[in-house]
């Protein structure tokens, strides 16, 4: 995406099955599971720009033992940081016992970092500043081992005033009014209570002591999660892990943030990508699983594990725009859905540029768009193969006419070069645009001047700021008859609430272009009217998205058609044209991931009708705050 936005954090979890010295006798170190959670969260860094954090919780451990652990940390390379950090435990750990560090009961109670339950997290923030205390996992903390509770997770809640007000109503006095906050403090409000049912349950009939290993073991945490989750609005993959033993990994009913798990009678696994997973144990895909919507993956404390329902599951309505973008591509699934992304793109280039494959080079920009170009090259090699049986089987081909149809094919160039992360530390406007339009270079001479037409696929186009301010000036000193702009995914109308950093409706080109074709049209009322019903709808909860009628009087084409008006500089030579994937190809393409509100206004909770409505009215106000 050559629109830089911000987007999902990431989990990793790790429960071993068997006693440490299982691990340490098979593999032959004590840094087993260490190792196996830096590949996780290292191959997932690319959730975790902001920060990283990791907690890791001993089993069974005697009173007056430390036995919960956690680092986090914001520096510039944070998994390295931490890993350096444990690392250095270790280190001390040998040379304090010397021998006794591969002993695993000796390890076990001298070193940190050296438990059988590992939760961490990549942040990857959405808004806030980025400091420590924005790191996951969040502790609290109680004197009680049961009790005790870290959470790390890829989620944002819709409702976090609701929320927040149920917090108060139970009686807490939250520190902040932020999602992490709430959830962490209502599943811990639920924990408490049902350790103390529990408690009230033997009490009298057992000592405290004993009581409290009950506790541990009828710890319910269905139940706990039935009754902390029921009012959450959002997408979320939420993992936890108590001071007892017992974790779990529960997703949103619309399974909108994923989660994918492995288990065998050694370790369970979760991560948010599946080739974290892959790498780090080295399984088959087809043995990784995905978590139920609706559904937790809890791990007892004796390491039997169970999905169980802990809300009704809806419709499943999983994140496509993760599939187009934020996924690692070396995913299969991943993979072959992008390709079939530009595949699909091809009727619509195919006439643009009225079928002329001589005068006509591809290329892509970044470099993520690279595997949605492959698809879109394995279509033109296919309709060619075609053409080429189709004029062979006519027979009216002479030598040289036979001899340029098999020499057809298409022309791809690497036209566009981030050259450099340019500083634009300059304080005047002026040089700092002329800055960012050389932030990309291209490469010159491989362009028929003032006849070719150059077709460049992005993975989206968000804002389409980098289009006017860089790409298009730099393809534009080529010197092309046109320059085609093709985006893998469809127009982003409406924003995001469920973890992705696009909350302002004013950022989105697709939203400017419908606002100009309605001033220059003259149906401003509809603005006006729009206004009025998204505040009626935001006073009375109305599951209405109205910001659909702004975009309701124009077709797609008259859309992609202003928002190429947008985006071209001032004094370009070429004509430009951009060209959208239509969201019934989208489906097509990701079939079993249908999440598609940022380019249909459809969301799959009523928290994200809520936040659209909202957004509108911020605009209409003039309010920069993201409007959840």
């Amino acid at each position: 995406m050559s629109d830089s936005i911000k987007h999902e954090c990431g989990i990793a979890m790790l429960r071993l099955r068997k006693p440490l010295s299982y691990y340490f006798e098979k593999y032959g170190t004590p840094m087993y599971a260490m190792n196996k959670m830096y590949l996780l969260m290292e191959k997932q860094h690319n959730r975790g720009q902001d920060g990283a954090g990791i907690a890791n919780f001993k089993l069974d451990t005697k009173p007056g033992q430390r036995y919960i652990s956690r680092y986090r940390s914001i520096d510039p390379n944070p998994i390295q940081d931490i890993f350096r950090k444990i690392t250095k435990k270790y280190r001390k750990g040998l040379k304090t016992g010397g021998d006794k560090f591969y002993d695993s009961e000796w390890f076990k109670d001298n070193v940190a970092f050296s438990g059988e339950v590992w939760l961490g997290h990549l942040r990857y923030g959405t808004h806030g500043v980025n400091s420590i205390e924005n790191c996951h996992p969040k502790l609290r903390q109680n004197n009680w081992r049961s009790r005790n509770l870290a959470v790390a997770g890829n989620f944002n809640m819709t409702n976090v005033d609701e929320l927040f007000d149920i917090l108060v109503k139970l009686g807490q006095h939250p520190k902040e009014k932020a999602d992490t906050v709430t959830v962490l403090e209502k599943i811990g409000h639920f924990l408490d209570d049902e350790n103390q049912k529990i408690f009230e349950k033997y009490k009298g009939e057992l000592s405290n002591a004993e009581i409290t290993e009950r506790i541990e073991t009828e710890l319910d945490v269905q139940r706990i999660l039935q009754r902390a989750c029921k009012d959450f609005d959002g997408g979320y993959a939420m993992a936890g892990l108590i001071g007892s033993g017992t974790s779990f990994v529960a997703r949103d009913p619309s399974g909108i943030r994923p989660a994918y798990y492995y288990a065998d009678d050694e370790i369970v696994v979760v991560a948010s990508e599946k080739p974290a997973i892959k790498t780090a144990f080295g399984v088959e895909y087809s043995e990784i699983k995905e978590i139920t919507p609706g559904h937790a993956l809890i791990i007892e404390k004796d390491g039997s594990y169970s999905e169980k329902s802990f809300r009704d599951p809806l419709e499943k309505k999983s994140c496509s725009f993760e599939r187009i973008y934020f996924s690692r591509g070396n995913d299969p699934e991943i993979y072959t859905e992008r390709k079939n992304l530009g595949k699909l793109l091809l009727p619509q280039i195919f006439e643009s540029i009225d079928h002329d494959l001589k005068n006509t080079v591809f290329s892509y920009i970044p470099n993520t768009a690279e595997t949605s170009f492959l698809g879109m090259m394995e279509g033109i090699g296919e309709y060619l193969a075609e053409y080429r049986k189709d004029r062979i089987v006519k027979g009216d081909l002479d030598d040289k006419e036979l001899h340029d149809l098999m020499l057809l094919h298409p022309r791809v160039e690497k036209l566009v070069l981030k050259d450099a992360k340019l500083r634009t530390f300059i304080t005047d406007d002026n040089s700092r645009d002329d800055l960012v339009s050389n932030v990309y270079d291209t490469t010159y001479e491989v362009i028929n001047k003032n006849v070719d037409t150059l077709v460049v696929i992005d993975d989206s186009i968000v804002r389409g700021t980098t289009l006017e301010k860089s790409i298009l000036r730099t393809l534009d000193r080529l010197e092309p008859k046109k320059i085609i702009i093709v985006s893998s995914a469809p127009q982003i109308r409406y924003p995001d609430c469920y973890g992705i950093d696009m909350s302002r409706l004013k950022e989105f080109v697709a939203f400017r272009a419908a606002l100009e074709l309605l001033k220059e049209r003259g149906m401003e009322n509809l603005i006006d009217e729009v206004y009025e019903k998204c505040k009626s709808a935001v006073e009375e909860r109305t599951n209405i998205n109205y910001v659909k009628e702004l975009y309701a009087p124009f077709t797609d084409e008259e859309i992609s058609d202003r928002i190429a008006k947008i985006v071209t500089p001032e004094n370009m030579k070429a004509e430009v044209s951009v060209i959208y994937q239509t969201v019934d190809n989208l489906h097509k393409a990701c079939p079993n991931h249908l999440g598609d509100w940022y380019f249909t206004g459809d969301f799959p909770t009523p928290g994200g009708m809520y936040v659209v409505n909202k957004a509108f009215t911020f605009f209409m106000e003039g309010k920069t705050v993201r409007a959840y």
